[in-house]
């Protein structure tokens, strides 16, 4: 049995890939009969969880549910949660991250490191000139992946990005897994569709994942737009900070009849949405992964995507990929054939990213970088 630290900067009560991401993972090293604590930022709405460690943080200054880090632990905590760890498993670079590489390093443990996020692509979040700030954040990103034993990375095409960046240690490709049997069971259900504002004859486009600017949800809309047919229908399903930008767009374009945001949903139900869907709207360029593309496929739902090496190395050729631009997912949207693959094959893609023999090498990783601690150089 190995003791693990997750250390991540965000964590229930917020929903996001990485929350998913961190939550799944736990849940299935611990049925592997390993031991879990998860290390993060206090949230005002979080509730008690006897595995999870919060750590005192503040608001941050700009409208957001994440928290700011204030790197203290109690001695106690840290004697009887930190000090006894095998391994820390690092998911962000930022104030979490560097506390939990300064604690392994206090106590001689080793550190995993998964780059989740481009951080670069995220510059618009930050009240500094643009250049200056993507710069930044990919030092950050290049000082931190060299500061542990091993970096994770969901895709070859960012273990590519990460070499670019100038990282020289060791970097395993290893996907964030899903429950694959979990979204292969959901079902085509009317009265979902009826939610989604689609009737029987309508065809019905969805996007899953929080609705923010680098997500290019905004290109959907746009393709909406150009699609005559009054049957075809979208649906989000999320939430976040583009959400009112997104309906006023909708509005300016005269689709309110035609699009619905449903907000946040339970993780449980989302396998019946994909089912009852007609294809899946992935226009991100900025994911590491895009959790959301795999579940998609997982419940057999036909996936359009924004063409970018990871969104390639995800799908496996089980999707359509498009330019990123309203045109090319209008064509694709009203066009008569949507998917690619059979449903067999879009599952046999989904299955790859099986969350428990994720977590089985996930472990043979600690394992190695454990040994490589314990040998003499």
């Amino acid at each position: 049995m190995l003791r693990v630290g997750l250390f991540t900067e965000v964590y229930h009560p917020v929903v996001n890939g990485v929350v998913t991401a961190v939550d799944t993972l736990r849940a299935f090293l611990t049925e592997l009969g390993h031991e879990v604590t998860v290390f993060t930022p206090r949230h005002p709405e979080a509730r008690y969880d006897a595995g999870v460690v919060r750590i005192p943080s503040l608001p941050l200054p700009t409208q957001s549910d994440y928290r700011l880090t204030v790197p203290v632990l109690r001695r106690s905590e840290i004697a009887h949660r930190v000090a006894q760890l095998d391994v820390l498993h690092l998911h962000s670079p930022f104030v979490t991250g560097w506390m939990g590489l300064r604690y392994a390093r206090r106590y001689g443990h080793p550190t995993v490191y998964t780059y989740h996020t481009q951080l670069e692509a995220y510059a618009h979040y930050v009240p500094f000139e643009a250049r200056a700030t993507r710069y930044a954040a990919s030092e950050l990103t290049r000082r931190f992946a060299n500061a542990v034993a091993a970096v994770i990375v969901p895709t070859v095409a960012m273990e590519c990005r990460l070499r670019e960046l100038g990282v020289e240690g060791r970097i395993e490709v290893l996907p964030t897994g899903i429950e694959v049997d979990v979204f292969a069971r959901g079902r085509r259900r009317d009265d979902l569709r009826e939610r989604m504002g689609a009737g029987p004859e309508d065809r019905l486009c969805l996007a899953v994942g929080r609705l923010a600017l680098e997500k290019n949800l905004d290109i959907v809309v746009e393709a909406l737009a150009l699609v005559g047919s009054p049957n075809l229908r979208l649906a989000f399903v999320g939430e976040g900070p583009e959400r009112e930008a997104l309906e006023t767009l909708v509005r300016e374009r005269e689709l309110h009849d035609r699009v619905r945001f449903l907000g946040a949903l339970p993780r449980e139900s989302l396998p019946d949405y994909y089912a009852s869907a007609d294809a899946f709207l992935f226009p991100s360029l900025t994911e590491t992964q895009g959790l959301v593309q795999v579940e998609a496929l997982a419940a057999g739902l036909p996936v359009l995507a924004a063409d970018s090496p990871q969104n390639r190395d995800v799908l496996g050729g089980c999707a359509r990929l498009l330019a990123p631009d309203a045109r090319s997912f209008a064509l694709a949207m009203e066009g008569a054939e949507i998917a690619v693959a059979t449903r067999e094959g879009m599952l046999e893609v989904a299955r790859r990213f099986d969350a428990r023999g994720i977590a089985a090498r996930c472990v043979e990783i600690y394992q190695e970088a454990i040994a490589r601690l314990a040998t003499p150089a």
